[in-house]
């Protein structure tokens, strides 16, 4: 079988996986349960989406970051990757059921066709710095994306409280106020800290036009990012403002995210 066509048949794979986890936990969200199955499925398809990244990899000869196909991609793997570490550690298993819809969205652009080089050219000496700046800023989007998931929450839990909607199916499934608040400093913090590592490694790799655009592009975001992060330190935030900061700044990343 063509490698190529083995490529589409794992995104494939990896995107029904995804959307299972969706669509089985809105089920049980429905119902007024957690479901046990959302974190699974997450996982059998971050397994496929290394499977995929390790193949297109192979072809490259570098860091799978060469086309819009391959950025979708690795952000939905640092999406998930987040997901399966922070909803684990801290036990946000609903943080999934808002999760794999993105993921799935990420994964089904990047089914469209165009979207993957059939036949990407093979790099024989790769800059490492380059390399690293750009895997590094697609992970930051991962842990800011998850800011932006958990921000999501935590606006829909402020919401019912201020409506008095106490025994709303979902409300009694969220986790605690004051928890997803700091799950959003957390993650905030987590994603600026490796957005910064990449913004580093890109003022110091080979320069040229298009990248130095980048870094500009790269740069204002860090910016907006480390303004947010300072007019909390300094000032401190209510809850629901950083929360909407944070859901805002993701989404207007997301408009500029092919040019990193």
């Amino acid at each position: 079988m063509d490698i190529f066509v083995m490529d589409k048949w794992t995104l494939l794979i990896a995107t029904l996986l995804a959307a299972a986890a969706a669509i089985q936990g809105a089920s049980y969200v429905r119902r007024g349960v957690r479901s046990p199955w959302t974190m699974a499925w997450l996982l059998l398809s971050f397994i496929a989406q290394m499977v995929l990244l390790g193949m297109r990899g192979e072809m490259r000869g570098a860091c799978p970051l060469g086309d819009t196909g391959e950025v979708l991609i690795f952000a939905a793997w640092a999406l998930t990757m987040c997901y399966l570490l922070e909803g684990s550690v801290y036990r946000l298993s609903l943080l999934g059921v808002f999760t794999s819809p993105l993921v799935a969205f990420l994964l089904a652009l990047a089914l469209i066709p165009g979207m993957l080089d059939s036949n990407p050219v093979h790099i024989d000496h790769a800059d490492a710095w380059g390399e690293a700046h750009a895997a590094l800023s697609v992970l930051a989007y991962g842990a800011l994306g998850l800011a932006a998931v958990a921000g999501v929450m935590f606006l829909l839990l402020n919401q019912r409280l201020k409506d008095g909607e106490l025994n709303n199916v979902l409300f009694k499934n969220l986790p605690p106020v004051r928890e997803l608040s700091r799950v959003v400093m957390r993650l905030l913090v987590l994603g600026f800290t490796i957005l910064t590592l990449g913004l580093v490694c890109g003022l110091v790799m080979e320069k040229s036009g298009d990248v130095t655009r980048h870094l500009i592009v790269a740069l204002c975001q860090w910016g907006a990012y480390a303004t947010l992060l300072t007019l909390e330190w300094r000032r401190g935030m209510p809850p629901r403002k950083l929360a909407l900061a944070a859901v805002i700044l993701f989404i207007l990343s997301l408009s500029i995210f092919p040019l990193l």
